[in-house]
């Protein structure tokens, strides 16, 4: 076989977002676009050659062709070795865990996570490092620098490999391993959590639904919690993954798992619920009549990580993405140990984990997780409520309401307005971001402005700047509002909103959510002229 030299013209638009690059398959379907960006990762990294590299995906439509060239590439750049997932098949929290357990270079991650799948859907690609984590903004600009300059890509010309069979095989000087993907996940899971106990709640008549939600969670969430763990067959629904998820929309939230909800509203619900989205790394925790929103799961594992053999000994800290409610932060005020703020993304908490400052991580967009590894984890997350649920002997809504009157209520809440005009949803933060230092002291309806800013972050570790990373308007009583723009979409752009308004009155924890947030809505709103921008009356969702 020969390793063939490939002539091309960058493609516009290859910057990395907020995960890494997405757009619609059909780009990336066009001759030579998936291969300038590969190319482009592996210029980025001149000492590669020899190294081994992971390689897997959420299973979603084109994944399948996408590692196949892949592959050929990484032997024509030298790669030394590939570890692949069986079928092709890797959940993130899965991949960071193979590169960190085996020692790998790095780790590509074939995924559009939340967003919908199918040929007229999404797919992307993004780079993890050697610590298991998703690139940092250095290495993501080093790539699109790359792409804007590249002039050839290079390839195999070897046939494909069978992905569908546990093994080696070699394509040009390059050794590929096709692994089991669930099993080195299940073992650092089984390293963390008190398995026996929760295999005794299931064995005492415990019911629980995992919802897969036809994504790349569904063979971790059968492995472990049918087959280790000892639940029912049948506990995990829609668990196989599908190239377009079903036609589901592999978010996990109570408006995309309907289905969940409805079952765990019902007379004869389990006692337990729970979903992950398109590639394994985020969760949705759902109790009998009760959703649990992401902060405050965040703050409730805090609060409770000791229950769990893995955390026994405490944490270190606990670090949320700025938009994430602040409940985490009076958790880590009541154990004495520090809560950072971060900009959106999880390659900013890579630094604080890796210099042993945090244990547990969380985003308001259904990602938990912690140090075990470098991604946020969906299973580990649904895993812990289990353990938790175990130790304790109590219900989910029970634990939230104990939690709430010991720490206060954060009525939280995300409003989103997708695909609208790019144009107009810039301009809008232009906007804010002028008249946001005036702010200070302005009475709004019933609040009063303590500050507001355009949030920006100082890297404690390495110093590094991230600037105009989302809109703050802070009151003096601790409500906030928050406006951004999402990095994860491939059309137009999103707006998101979050309100957050705090209760410590236990007799007060009862108001519905949107009736407790809708004055801060209507502030938002007029402050930013959502309406005019958009010419939406309503948010597209709200979470």
């Amino acid at each position: 076989m020969t390793i063939q030299t490939v002539n091309t013209v960058p493609f516009a638009g290859q910057r990395p977002g907020t995960s890494g690059l997405r757009k619609k398959v059909a780009e990336f379907q066009q001759p030579g676009y998936l291969e300038n960006f590969v190319q482009a990762i592996f210029d980025t990294f001149p000492d590669i050659a020899g190294q081994t590299l992971v390689v897997g995906g959420d299973g979603r439509y084109f994944n399948r062709e996408a590692i196949q060239t892949i592959l050929r590439m990484a032997a024509a750049n030298s790669v030394g070795r590939v570890l692949v997932g069986q079928g092709g098949i890797l959940s993130t929290p899965a991949l960071s865990c193979i590169v960190r357990k085996h020692g790998a270079f790095g780790g590509i991650v074939l995924s559009a996570s939340h967003n919908p799948g199918g040929p007229h859907g999404d797919f992307g690609i993004k780079y993890n490092i050697g610590n298991g984590g998703p690139a940092p903004e250095r290495i993501t600009e080093a790539i699109f620098t790359n792409t804007e300059h590249l002039t050839a890509w290079r390839i195999s010309d070897e046939g494909p490999v069978d992905l569908d069979r546990i093994g080696t095989s070699r394509i040009e000087g390059m050794e590929v391993a096709v692994v089991d993907a669930v099993a080195d996940y299940a073992e650092l899971m089984q390293q963390l959590f008190d398995f026996g106990a929760i295999r005794a709640l299931f064995a005492s008549g415990f019911r629980m639904c995992f919802d897969g939600m036809s994504a790349v969670s569904g063979p971790y969430a059968r492995t472990i919690i049918e087959g280790m763990l000892g639940a029912p067959a049948g506990t995990v629904i829609n668990g196989t993954p599908l190239e377009d998820f079903g036609g589901h929309h592999p978010d996990p939230n109570p408006f995309n798992a309907a289905e969940l909800i409805a079952l765990m509203d019902a007379p004869d619900a389990p006692d337990f619920g729970a979903a992950s989205d398109g590639d394994g790394d985020r969760n949705m925790i759902v109790g009998r009549g009760v959703a649990v929103t992401p902060s405050d799961s965040l703050a409730i594992i805090a609060a409770n990580a000791h229950v769990a053999p893995g955390y026994r000994a405490g944490i270190k800290g606990i670090a949320r993405s700025m938009p994430t409610s602040t409940a985490a932060d009076r958790v880590a005020q009541a154990l004495g140990v520090p809560c950072y703020e971060t900009p959106t993304g999880w390659k900013y908490f890579g630094n604080l984990m890796d210099a042993g400052l945090v244990t547990l991580c969380g985003e308001e967009s259904y990602g938990t997780g912690s140090d075990h590894i470098r991604e946020k984890d969906g299973v580990w997350a649904v895993l812990f409520w289990l353990n938790l649920i175990a130790a304790s002997g109590k219900p989910v809504d029970t634990i939230v309401r104990e939690h709430w009157a010991r720490f206060g209520r954060n009525y939280y809440s995300r409003h989103d307005y997708e695909a609208v005009d790019a144009l107009e949803a810039d301009a809008m933060m232009v906007q804010l971001r002028a008249g946001a230092g005036s702010l200070a002291g302005t009475r709004l309806g019933s609040y009063t402005v303590d500050y507001a800013d355009d949030f920006v972050y100082t890297d404690p570790v390495d110093q590094s700047l991230a600037q105009k990373q989302g809109i703050r308007i802070v009151m003096t009583d601790g409500s906030r509002i928050v406006l951004r723009l999402s990095g994860t979409g491939t059309e137009g752009a999103t707006i998101r909103l979050y309100l957050e308004r705090y209760e410590a009155d236990p007799s007060r924890h009862g108001i519905p959510t949107q009736e407790a947030l809708a004055e801060l809505a209507s502030i938002a709103g007029h402050l930013a002229g959502i309406g005019q921008r958009t010419g939406r009356d309503r948010p597209t969702v709200i979470t």
